[in-house]
């Protein structure tokens, strides 16, 4: 059996790779592993469940709740809100751990079950690998250890939590955004009641699309993998921005007036600026993976910041911050982590942020985004070979030497293996797509041929 979690939990198909008996019992390893500590004579730990939409999330969600009260935790049921919500409420609850159920970005099939550790923090890999272990271990015969009697864990509804996370938001916002016409596409998502709340008590004049979540149709044609839809809202309602979340809107990328795209590597740029000015962007220093644009990393020296990049995955970005103290950081996906009000990627958050950004100033955000330039970046996947030989081919690493002495300072090539497949990711950025293009063209056929 391979390691179930991956880079942010587990998923699959619900009610095929993801059960309700995988459910069940997760939730009781976890709480075997993360809630132990919590137990003491006259207290019971606390868990606190969120989920998505999706039709699936409502007897996970059911599967969840009995696993994790079987173990004697006590259950804040919070309903459906966006992961960054589970999160905060794990940790200004004082809970001793949290379960999100999404698939984030993920088609309506698929499902996820996403633990929180106390804090409201994402788990290090040796406790998903501690909660697997006990998992695995029980799954194949041996018994649990079951609370009875008082023992047992109570379950009820935390309907305080829409509004407590609310509020959280608009009181971190440095100032408010009245005069904003915002359109905000909520993926049918996680996030349909919680954004446009949020935004409208901030100020905001807000048009939504994608704010009809059915458990059927998140992510749909809409959302922040598919922005067509809010690029034309946007346009067509005169709009000052657009902005977009994922399914569980941990995401946020951005429209501008124009109805050109914002991503998170434009994003990050325009928030380290605004962040720098009212002197919290701690060491001057933005935290990003090694796929941001080229661009970026040349817009941040140009402002006398620090990049710091990681292995790709919004986990390493936030090991990365909370290691050194880092404000800042996120993916080019649009995973936005502003750690002195979050502990995980939180794209309502952004989206506030963002938009503060551009009523504080006056400016467009076409404006703002436009400190950075995006160098054309070409990524072409490499299948059906020996991923594992990367880093050991002569031949392969003389080819990407000389791809780099061609392309400069305003240039980069990156090999990245896949995690999950046996293919190999060639990246390469230049100052003219032509060059990209074909650089890139030439280090797959070197990859083909070496490690084929």
């Amino acid at each position: 059996m391979g390691r179930l979690f991956g880079t942010d939990g587990v998923r699959g198909v619900a009610n095929a790779d993801l059960t309700a008996e995988m459910a069940l019992g997760l939730s009781v390893a976890a709480a075997h592993v993360l809630a132990e500590a919590g137990t003491f004579e006259g207290h019971k730990p606390t868990a606190v469940v969120g989920r998505d939409p999706r039709a699936s999330g409502e007897f996970l969600e059911a599967a969840v709740v009995a696993g994790l009260a079987s173990a004697g935790v006590d259950v804040l049921r919070v309903g459906v809100l966006p992961t960054p919500a589970v999160a905060y409420l794990t940790g200004v609850l004082g809970a001793d751990l949290g379960v999100m159920l999404s698939a984030s970005h993920n088609a309506m099939p698929d499902n996820g079950v996403k633990f929180f550790a106390r804090g409201g923090h994402k788990l290090a890999d040796e406790l998903e690998d501690r909660i697997e272990s006990v998992y695995d271990e029980h799954r194949t015969g041996a018994p649990w250890d079951r609370p009875t009697g008082a023992g047992v864990g109570r379950v009820r509804t935390y309907s305080e939590g829409f509004d407590r996370y609310v509020a959280h938001l608009i009181a971190v916002l440095p100032n408010r955004l009245d005069g904003l016409k915002i359109v905000l596409d909520e993926a049918h998502g996680a996030a349909a009641r919680v954004s446009p709340e949020a935004f409208t008590r901030a100020g905001a004049e807000v048009i939504t699309i994608g704010a009809e979540p059915t458990g059927l149709n998140i992510n749909e044609g809409c959302g922040s993998t598919h922005l067509d839809k809010l690029k034309e809202a946007v346009v067509s309602h005169g709009a000052d921005l657009g902005i977009a979340h994922d399914g569980d809107a941990d995401r946020c990328l951005a429209v501008d007036h124009t109805g050109d795209e914002i991503d998170g590597d434009q994003i990050l740029a325009v928030l380290a600026l605004a962040m720098r000015e009212r002197s919290v962007l701690r060491s001057d220093t933005v935290v990003a993976t090694v796929m941001s644009n080229l661009g970026f990393k040349l817009a941040l020296e140009r402002e006398g910041l620090t990049l710091i990049q990681t292995a790709v995955g919004d986990r390493y970005v936030l090991e990365e911050m909370k290691e050194h103290g880092y404000a800042l950081g996120g993916e080019q996906s649009g995973h936005v982590i502003i750690l002195d009000h979050a502990t995980t990627g939180d794209g309502t958050l952004t989206g506030l942020m963002l938009a503060a950004r551009v009523a504080q100033t006056g400016r467009t955000l076409r404006e703002l985004a436009s400190v950075m330039e995006r160098l054309p970046q070409v990524l072409v996947n490499v299948p059906d070979v020996d991923r594992t030989r990367v880093g050991d081919s002569a031949e392969l690493a003389a080819a990407v030497a000389e791809a780099e002495r061609e392309l400069g300072s305003t240039g980069r090539v990156l090999l990245r293996p896949s995690g999950t497949e046996q293919l190999v990711r060639v990246m390469v950025e230049a100052a003219d797509i032509d060059q990209a293009r074909s650089v890139a063209g030439r280090l797959a056929d070197v990859v083909k041929s070496t490690l084929g």
